[in-house]
């Protein structure tokens, strides 16, 4: 099953492009079983070449979804499908850039029409898609805009499928890690390994660890490592004798103990978790007027936070949400600006900016739900086991462990919960990993355990 897509953006500096539109049509070697098509707003002013290149402008744009608001339909459109692109690495590339911002790891395998066309079509003059396909006789319109472009590359690759005859190409270039081969070395690691959440632990021929990764299914993603060919992946090849790992159940517990885990063994080939996993913050203030204002900024590790993010690109999504949800006035949460640049906002939105009272109680609730500070609680996930649960308990707003109960056991007590727990140490990686996980993740179990 293919998705093949194109995407239009704003333009700008390298991996800050936001996606004006986007065009997907699943389809599965014979025809279209499925599609999706829609303006997107990026939250960000568009460059004038764009916009006479697409005829996309922002004031179109005020009115779209935002990025995070298709996301789901994007991921479910996609599940299972190869991404097929003209010049499929811009596509991609942009697409996981968008994920990235909402904290989501994107991926899929990928399939480019500009290298098939070279090799199945040779001698043409001119690879660029509209040029490509008149001259093959291909119908197109709408140039530049993602539906007509994504149509015309459905047309082109049913061409290219029919002149692939021994399917020789197709299985070159295909991105499929799992086509590369693996020795018997790796292959004897692998067999043992889980199809299972949690953490693993790949060692070197004297036991010590070379590298701590975390994923929902250890097999499939220790597989990666051993069939990447990038030089990370390689050095881990020829050095690993042994993968250990453990289960959580919870993804969240795994994110929490991979953190832990490589800051206590600093791993060799672990480099990239010697930065911060955030780079944004919430904060508040009381203006002139009485009025608690909210603002996004960079990490300020000298003040008190209520939340933070891990881009700007990120927060302003939340943020947004939040201004629903909670009908927060946006004048007093840094977003009334946005609408000059063609943000769209709800006319409701307004409406919030009522008495100080009312504001500050709608704000302070706000607070309540998203900050730790000073909080007693604990966060129930799913365990191991489908008899058990696991918890995270919080301890005046820190982080104190996980643990797991049986479900038959109610455990409400925090003297009990913290004989339960493997103690862990509370940094703002861990807070930030909690609160960015509980936020995204609707179903958790969030308990109060009262204030101190």
């Amino acid at each position: 099953m293919y998705a093949i897509l194109d995407i239009e953006t704003t333009g700008g500096k390298y991996n800050e492009e936001g996606i004006t539109e986007i065009a997907i049509y699943k389809f599965d070697g014979h025809k279209v079983v499925d599609q999706f098509i829609s303006l997107i707003n990026p939250e960000r002013p568009i460059q004038p070449f764009v916009v006479n290149l697409t005829g996309i402008n922002n004031k179109m744009l005020r009115n779209a979804p935002k990025f995070y608001e298709v996301a789901k339909r994007i991921v479910e459109i996609t599940t299972d499908c190869i991404i097929v692109a003209h010049n499929a690495s811009f596509d991609y590339r942009i697409l996981r850039t968008e994920f990235d911002r909402l904290g989501y790891e994107y991926e899929r395998q990928s399939l480019c029409t500009v290298e098939l066309s070279q090799k199945l079509i040779p001698d043409q003059k001119s690879y660029s898609l509209g040029k490509l396909v008149r001259s093959l006789g291909i119908a197109i319109s709408d140039r530049h805009r993602a539906t007509g472009d994504a149509q015309a590359t459905v047309k082109l690759f049913k061409l290219l499928l029919s002149k692939d005859v021994e399917k020789t190409i197709l299985k070159e270039t295909v991105r499929l890690d799992t086509k590369k081969k693996v020795n018997d070395k790796l292959l004897r690691l692998l067999e043992n390994l889980p199809s299972a959440t949690g953490v693993y632990y790949i060692h070197r021929k004297d036991g010590g660890i070379i590298y701590i990764g975390k994923s929902k299914n250890i097999k499939k993603r220790v597989t990666q490592h051993f069939t990447n060919e990038n030089r990370k992946s390689r050095k881990i090849q020829e050095e690993v004798t042994n993968v250990t790992y453990e289960i959580t159940g919870s993804e969240l517990l795994a994110l929490l103990k991979e953190n832990e885990e490589i800051k206590r063994n600093k791993p060799r080939y672990n480099r990239t978790f010697k930065r911060t996993k955030f780079n944004q913050a919430l904060y508040q203030f009381t203006d002139q007027n009485g009025y608690i204002n909210l603002i996004v900024k960079k990490v300020d590790r000298r003040k008190k936070r209520i939340t933070t993010f891990s881009n700007r690109q990120q927060a302003k999504s939340f943020m947004h949400r939040w201004a629903e949800e909670y009908q927060l006035c946006l004048q007093f949460i840094g977003l009334d600006k946005d609408n000059e640049k063609g943000s769209d906002s709800s006319n409701d939105m307004d409406n919030a900016c009522e008495s100080q009272e009312v504001h500050n109680a709608r704000i302070q609730e706000f607070i309540s739900q998203h900050s730790f500070d000073r909080k007693n609680m604990m966060i129930i996930d799913r365990g191991r086991d489908i008899d058990e649960q696991s918890v995270i308990l919080i301890e005046n707003g820190k982080f104190l462990g996980i643990g797991y109960f049986n479900l038959n056991h109610q455990i409400n007590n925090i003297d009990i919960l913290k004989s339960i727990i493997t103690p862990m140490h509370h940094d703002s990686d861990a807070q930030h990993i909690i609160q960015s996980y509980v936020r995204q993740h609707k179903r958790l179990k969030v308990v109060p355990l009262g204030e101190k």
